[in-house]
């Protein structure tokens, strides 16, 4: 069956909800998830698919209807027997909507957590809590503002929407043709150019999309070839495309639906978020590219050939409305603190401009494929969060989320260290299951309390579960990023996640460092910030170099004993340079910085001494 019509109606069917009640945004894009998300094309699936629409719409009429007196007669402590029946029958068809867009991990998890409360009461001491009926927790679940339409949807209906369709006309305009333009302009003929494209091209296209999977195939599909062609291995390709389209996902302005979610739970601006991130993003970034220079001059590898680089006055001259296009955007949000409305009227302006133009002027072929994306990914977000927002809700109606704060900082005792590490492998095992949103969200109600409890800046450990729920993304034994470039490139999966766990070290790195030292969130004075940042990029820089064993524009560390020894202290000096002073750590920043300068000091004196001659 062909589903570009009911998916062109879920589309536009989105913008009448933004406006209107959660349900009804809910219900009509839950609904049109079963259309745009088959199971398979078989006559009796597709029958099985619309009736599955046709329920879901009426179950999510009959709340729509509802709504008021459920809200002034609580109806999600003392519904009716018919809203109880309602409840299990929407709770089901959001079980389906997630197994659908999430997979069966995540569609195991949300059903065990969102059933947990029915024998909390049955559970050990720390993880016990209220126990429910099924009877009364399918009500809970569905009227309640802390399950599945809580803050999640509420975030999904007020913000995220007109980004994913911003990020989406974006693309279809030729948004993305012009960001690797620009890249191959920038730095496409220094050594190594064809990884710095993909790190400059992935990085921008990621903050559109929020997917790493979707941005390792679409860049890649360009970027891996390129790199492989100018003497990059295979394995060396693929693990460079799976961390740039990770590091997208964290990087600013637009960072997929996760950091509009993470607003609303702080209760803070958008552009809060994303001005926070965007030091954390460029310390990633930074690292990687020093690792790919290092990488290059250590293989003596060429950039690109003139003719296959644009002029930089050319990509600038066919991408200006793209540059006006963001400007406006970023002024709208910044400026005018419209973050709700911001995206709509920069989709309006691209809108306008590219169909004053030729270049990429929408067919009504175009035109239609655009919201068919843009009503799909809509469809599969949607289900996503419900189904994530059962997990909240579970904790909701137990009390664990508390109970499980008291026993982290129990365990941990008063080290924050241990309290953090043990933050950071929970986020780890999470994320390995879940997608970035989802891991998230679970994570901000399970461990962010404790983490704050122990008196580090809120938005520092939310940005802190945010980076290590994505670390799985490079990190085998799942390492989806990574799987999925090594099957474009023709690499070993394993190894092509090893040498992205490499290649992407600094995304284990970071976290810490910011979580110690909130200046790298923007939180603190311009000295301040300016004085951890500079530090914290001499310091990744050494890092770097001692994971690829050359130190970028002056040499090379050798190999053998003494090579891994000069590794081993580079890499020590490197993390000193880059720790914040004082704090948990009980070291000035004084000390540090001199102790990082003296164990840095003999593996720079080496590379400088051993550096290769110029050629005449």
């Amino acid at each position: 069956m062909d589903w570009a019509l009911p998916t062109a109606l879920a589309a536009i069917g989105v913008i009448l909800p933004v406006i209107g009640a959660t349900y009804l945004l809910s219900g009509t894009i839950l609904s049109l998830g079963a259309l745009t998300i088959p199971l398979r094309s078989a006559q009796m699936a597709a029958i099985r698919d619309w009736t599955l629409f046709a329920i879901s719409l009426a179950a999510s009429g009959y709340f729509i209807w509802n709504a008021e007196t459920a809200l002034d007669m609580g109806w999600e402590f003392a519904a009716p027997d018919s809203a109880r029946w309602l409840s299990i029958l929407f709770y089901l068809l959001i079980l389906e909507g997630t197994r659908r867009a999430g997979g069966l991990v995540l569609f195991i998890i949300v059903l065990l957590f969102s059933l947990y409360p029915t024998v909390a009461d049955q559970m050990p001491g720390p993880i016990s809590g209220f126990a429910s009926p099924f009877w009364d927790l399918a009500p809970y679940h569905m009227i309640s503002s802390e399950s599945s339409f809580g803050i999640p949807m509420r975030a999904f209906g007020s913000l995220v929407i007109g980004f994913i369709l911003f990020g989406a006309v974006l693309q279809q305009t030729g948004g993305g043709k012009f960001f690797n333009d620009l890249a191959l302009a920038l730095v496409g003929r220094y050594r190594g150019g064809a990884a710095k494209v993909a790190i400059f091209a992935s990085g921008f296209m990621g903050s559109m999309s929020g997917s790493v999977i979707s941005n390792v195939l679409t860049t890649g599909a360009v970027s891996i070839p390129a790199m492989k062609r100018t003497g990059f291995s295979a394995r060396h390709a693929a693990a460079t495309e799976a961390c740039a389209s990770t590091g997208g996902v964290l990087m600013p302005p637009i960072m997929g639906a996760t950091a509009f979610v993470m607003a609303s739970f702080l209760s803070r601006p958008y552009i809060d978020i994303a001005l926070a991130a965007a030091i954390p993003s460029l310390l990633f970034y930074f690292g990687l590219f020093a690792q790919i220079d290092a990488y290059a001059a250590r293989r003596g590898l060429k950039g690109l050939e003139r003719a296959e680089v644009p002029s930089l006055r050319g990509a600038m001259r066919e991408g200006w409305p793209y540059i006006l296009v963001f400007a406006v955007l970023i002024y709208l949000m910044v400026a005018l603190r419209m973050e709700r409305l911001a995206p709509f009227y920069a989709t309006g302006l691209l809108l306008l401009i590219n169909q004053l133009l030729r270049r990429h002027r929408f067919s009504w072929a175009s035109f239609g494929a655009m919201i068919v994306g843009v009503g799909k990914a809509l469809a599969e977000l949607t289900a996503v969060l419900l189904g994530v927002g059962l997990i909240v809700g579970a904790f909701s109606a137990t009390g664990l989320a508390g109970t499980l704060v008291n026993e982290l900082i129990f365990i941990a005792g008063a080290s924050t260290i241990a309290l953090l590490l043990m933050g950071a492998v929970t986020a780890f095992i999470f994320g390995m299951g879940m997608t970035v949103t989802a891991c998230y969200i679970f994570l901000a109600v399970v461990l962010a309390p404790a983490l704050e409890q122990a008196g580090l800046n809120q938005l520092a450990v939310h940005l802190f579960i945010l980076y290590w729920g994505m670390v799985s993304y490079i990190t085998p034994p799942v390492a989806l990023g990574a799987f999925a470039a090594a099957t474009m490139a023709g690499a070993g999966p394993m190894r092509t996640g090893l040498e992205a766990m490499r290649l992407g070290g600094v995304i284990y790195v970071a976290p810490f460092l910011f979580i110690l030292n909130p200046a790298l969130v923007g939180e603190g004075s311009a000295l301040e910030i300016m004085l951890t940042l500079s530090t914290a990029l001499c310091g990744i820089w050494l890092i770097s170099s001692a994971l690829q064993g050359h130190v970028s524009l002056i040499g090379g560390l050798g190999s053998g004993v003494h090579g891994v020894a000069l590794r081993a202290t580079l890499a020590l000096g490197g993390l000193l340079l880059a720790l914040p002073g004082g704090g948990v750590l009980g070291m000035s920043q004084g000390l540090l910085f001199g102790a990082g300068v003296a164990f840095a000091a003999p593996a720079l004196m080496f590379a400088g001494l051993n550096r290769p001659a110029r050629p005449a």
